[in-house]
């Protein structure tokens, strides 16, 4: 197996596989990223701005660099005449945003539709629709802008049942997009999908929904780097934020090289948000571990083989589900589950189930050489939704977390969404996701991961035996 990690800067540190956001106080300074294949193949790295020298006084300063932060920057100058400075741990988008599949879906969190109606009734979930639908509208234009050059895949996303019993519900789910939100998704049979999209040797059906689109999730980051610099922001690289506290009006950040004195503050920075930075946020996450690995280039006849037609993103109905591809340069890329704690990460069991996952669907590609395997931390909230919120009237703090590994897409408008609250423009934003926290895990804190550890076998058990 050949893995391949981005070159090391001189003043990066070695990459830490063993973080862990539930125990380490930061994720380190000006540490190198992880091995990924988006960061083996963007090219060079956009400019920042360097590290925090000295103590400063500003606007408006965003806690974390990956897709949220920047689009709360973008938003912020492009919409409301506000330059922020944004600041980061290590290098910008190390978090989430270069680990994720580059799956773009037209969700948010991780419930579906049919979900959303029994939580909030019709009404509410139809706003909850339209809101999502317009964050992919905005993904697709910031796509097209010239600073973001991202291999877009357009085309839909094709939702993948992996057992028969599953197809009732992905057939009522269908109805309900239809009927109630008057969505156009529809049921693809397993001859359908063999014939038009892809052999997979799991699939049994599928729900396609119109909209989906892949992309690279490293050039993604680093055009919207590109694009919130040149709008005016700054950028501060290797500049963690060591606590996050206010007084007198004013927000104290205090970084390795001096503290940053803002008037507003926005927290974007997803599953590697530390407990200890602010109280507002202590422990309302879940980081969960999430795998994924890229192959070799496929050959003609693997391609033949696999009639990988589609390019489009592709998710199988495990609860732990699998999110898989072809890449725009014949690779074939997997994710799923991972550890449970950081220190296990690396334990290479967690890179063989997935790989399991990998010739279940495509029994061929057993054996197939490995040219990328990486891990990331998901931010899974409580209720597996999202939140926009500022937390506490009487500070200008605002959080946009909570995406349980569906934000590539929605994260755009969440950044967009939190700038209009900085901005005192977020008065018709009434939605759940808007007005209420994330919710606490209370007194089931501390047995979170034993938990988690349980939730999985029970998952197991569920989508593959019983």
């Amino acid at each position: 197996m050949q893995l391949h990690a981005t070159p090391l800067k001189a003043e990066r540190q070695p990459f830490d596989p063993a973080y862990d956001p539930n125990h380490d106080h930061i994720p380190g300074t000006g540490k190198d990223y992880a091995p990924t294949y988006w960061i083996g193949t963007a090219g060079p790295e956009p400019e920042d701005d360097g590290p925090i020298t000295a103590d400063m006084d500003v606007d408006v300063a965003i806690i974390g660099s990956g897709y949220t932060g920047l689009s709360c920057a973008i938003h912020l100058a492009r919409e409301h005449g506000i330059k922020a400075t944004v600041l980061e741990a290590n290098g910008v988008a190390w978090g989430c945003s270069t680990r994720n599949g580059g799956q773009a879906q037209i969700s948010a969190g991780r419930l579906k539709r049919s979900q959303w109606i029994a939580r909030w009734g019709v009404d509410i979930a139809r706003k909850m629709h339209a809101e999502v639908s317009e964050g992919f509208d905005l993904f697709r234009a910031l796509v097209r802008e010239p600073e973001i050059d991202c291999d877009p895949q357009d085309g839909g996303h094709l939702y993948i049942a992996h057992r028969d019993k599953v197809l009732p519900n992905l057939q009522s789910e269908v109805r309900v997009l239809n009927e109630t939100f008057g969505y156009r998704a529809r049921m693809v049979s397993r001859d359908e999908i063999h014939r038009d999209f892809v052999r997979d040797s799991e699939a049994r059906g599928a729900m396609y929904e119109p909209d989906g689109m892949g992309i690279h999730a490293a050039k993604l980051a680093f055009g919207y780097l590109r694009l919130a610099r040149k709008l005016g922001a700054k950028v501060h690289t290797a500049s963690p934020v060591l606590d996050c506290t206010a007084r007198g009006g004013m927000h104290y950040l205090r970084t390795p090289g001096g503290t940053v004195r803002a008037r507003a503050v926005c927290i974007a920075t997803a599953g590697y948000t530390s407990p200890g930075m602010n109280t507002l946020t202590k422990h309302r996450l879940m980081p969960i571990l999430s795998n994924s690995v890229v192959t070799r280039p496929l050959t003609d006849g693997e391609r033949e083989a696999l009639n990988f037609r589609a390019r489009i993103p592709l998710t199988d109905t495990r609860t732990l589900r699998h999110y898989y591809r072809m890449l725009p340069d014949g690779r074939v890329q997997i994710g799923s589950r991972s550890a449970i704690t950081g220190r296990d990460a690396a334990n290479p069991k967690h890179l063989n189930l997935l790989l399991e996952g990998l010739y279940r669907k495509f029994p061929i590609l057993r054996g197939i050489e490995i040219d990328y395997s990486w891990w990331g931390w998901v931010d899974v909230s409580h209720d597996m939704m999202p939140r926009i919120f500022q937390p506490d009237p009487s500070q200008k703090l605002f959080y946009a977390l909570g995406y349980g590994g569906n934000g590539v897409m929605y994260s755009a408008q969440a950044g967009r969404r939190m700038a209009q609250m900085v901005a005192g423009k977020g008065g018709g934003l009434d939605l759940p996701i808007f007005t209420s926290p994330l919710p606490s895990h209370g007194l089931l804190t501390p047995f979170r991961r034993l938990g988690q550890w349980g939730m999985y076998r029970w998952y197991y058990l569920r989508d593959e035996i019983l």
